[in-house]
């Protein structure tokens, strides 16, 4: 029962927040007259020296005493200064509350380091679609060639889900900076002791203000923010194979194959793709152990410290990968033009007859009986001649061989939002505002 009991294999890595709430309790405590001046000194300096003790991997962890960092930190005080001094600092402070604030201070530090990373990435993002700026894919809609876009506009695409989570992660930030130190285990401190106190040592911005209340939002985050990496890991694959040849990912983020001299695999992005089922599974797993929990604080929640501390990490490291793979990613400017087919134009076809007052329904059908005579005659709907598009429609003139133009097309696509150099512009200006503004908040 011991071994299964234990948790200090994991939430060890809070052992700092851990000390940091510790010393926070002992000031309060002795503003209580709990602790006198020399207690409170001894059991910081006493703290000081076990957090040094990690920091140094010197720490040496007794498997049948140490059921979990609390119980660890608080032993080796102990054995340090004494229980009899030691053993004031657990006055009228309960695991529970011990627990759920180092979660938040670990926490805190973690998602402040999402968002750090996080602007880097919409940096390279944008940084990318300006040198970019110039060239024209097929985009794609159910995995077939449908229109023309700007590679930009299709990387600011996934840059727009970033900027969205690290929105999100603002929100997550601001419901954790509440302080539950000093609520006890369930119904409230009995000593009186100073909450708000507690909460600005901290550095929290106010104190939570129900004692029942629990942390459950990261994981969540977790896995919308790591299902975004994803598809953007996915579509970096694809266009990295022979078959596409867009994009090559650099050699420093793939592998060779262990029998095939020839192949280049982006392990890397495979990588963040399966995290991501990683990073999902363990949101999912949080929410099943909440969902049938009764009111307060139960041995259940143990299991959330692991996908948490994992979780949090593997986001970290996941977009640090992406950061390099986008960095250093080279795009095949030519292999993506001549991708490019005339029958993504036919689209621009039925709105060049738009243009010339047909209502829409019937240019969508004529413009598919034009790929249809294409296919007829075993040629692109560009080399169709005049008198057979005449006999689909009377319509068509001379001016229809400016429709395809694939630079037009996308030029043509200028409101916001769109594929033009002008919309794609303003979608690069619009996210470095956001970055700039969203820096210069955090100096205020």
């Amino acid at each position: 029962m011991v071994e299964f009991n234990e948790s200090l294999s994991f939430d060890k890595a809070l052992y700092k927040a851990d000390i940091q709430g510790s010393i926070t309790f002992a000031k309060a405590l002795r503003q209580l007259n709990l602790l006198s001046e020399i207690e409170l000194t001894q059991i910081i300096q006493g703290l000081e020296s076990v957090e040094k003790e990690w920091d140094e991997g010197n720490f040496v962890i007794k498997p049948k005493i140490d059921e979990d960092i609390h119980t660890a930190n608080e032993r080796r005080l102990a054995e340090l200064i004494g229980s009899s001094i030691a053993g004031k600092l657990h006055t009228g402070r309960s695991r529970n509350e011990q627990i759920a604030t180092d979660m938040r201070v670990w926490a805190r530090g973690g998602l402040k380091k999402l968002a750090v990373v996080m602007k880097e990435l919409l940096y390279i993002c944008t940084t990318r679609a300006r040198l970019d700026i110039d060239v024209v894919m097929p985009g794609y809609t159910h995995m077939q060639r449908a229109q023309p876009i700007r590679f930009s506009h299709w990387l600011l695409s996934h840059a727009t889900f970033i900027m969205g989570d690290l929105e999100r992660l603002e929100g997550v930030k601001r419901r954790l900076e509440l302080c539950p130190l000093g609520v006890g285990a369930l119904a409230g401190n009995p000593f009186g002791i100073d909450r708000d106190f507690l909460a600005r040592d901290l550095g929290f911005s106010a104190v939570h203000q129900n004692s029942l209340a629990a942390v459950a939002e990261i994981l969540q985050w977790s896995s919308l923010m790591m299902a975004h990496l994803s598809r953007l890991s996915e579509d970096l694959i694809i266009y990295s194979t022979a078959e596409f040849g867009f994009v090559c990912v650099d050699d420093r983020y793939s592998t060779g194959s262990s029998l095939m001299p020839q192949k280049k695999n982006p392990d890397s992005l495979e990588l963040i793709r399966g995290k991501a089922g990683r990073v999902m599974g363990q949101a999912s797993g949080a929410l099943l152990t909440i969902k049938s929990l009764p009111t307060a604080y139960n041995k259940d929640l143990q299991e959330s410290v692991e996908p948490l501390v994992d979780g949090v990490k593997t986001c970290f490291d996941s977009l640090r990968i992406m950061l390099g793979v986008l960095h250093t990613l080279k795009v095949n400017a030519s292999r993506m033009k001549s991708a490019l087919t005339a029958d993504m134009l036919a689209t621009d076809v039925a709105d060049y007859l738009v243009m010339k007052g047909v209502p829409f329904r019937e240019t969508h059908h004529i413009a598919g009986s034009v790929v249809r005579k294409a296919e007829e005659l075993g040629v692109s709907i560009a080399e169709v001649g005049l008198a057979d598009l005449k006999h689909i429609s009377p319509l068509f003139d001379d001016d229809i061989a400016q429709v395809f133009d694939f630079e037009k097309s996308v030029e043509r696509r200028s409101l916001q939002g769109g594929t033009s150099k002008m919309s794609v512009l303003a979608q690069i200006i619009s996210i470095e505002t956001y970055i700039a503004e969203h820096i210069m908040s955090k100096q205020r």
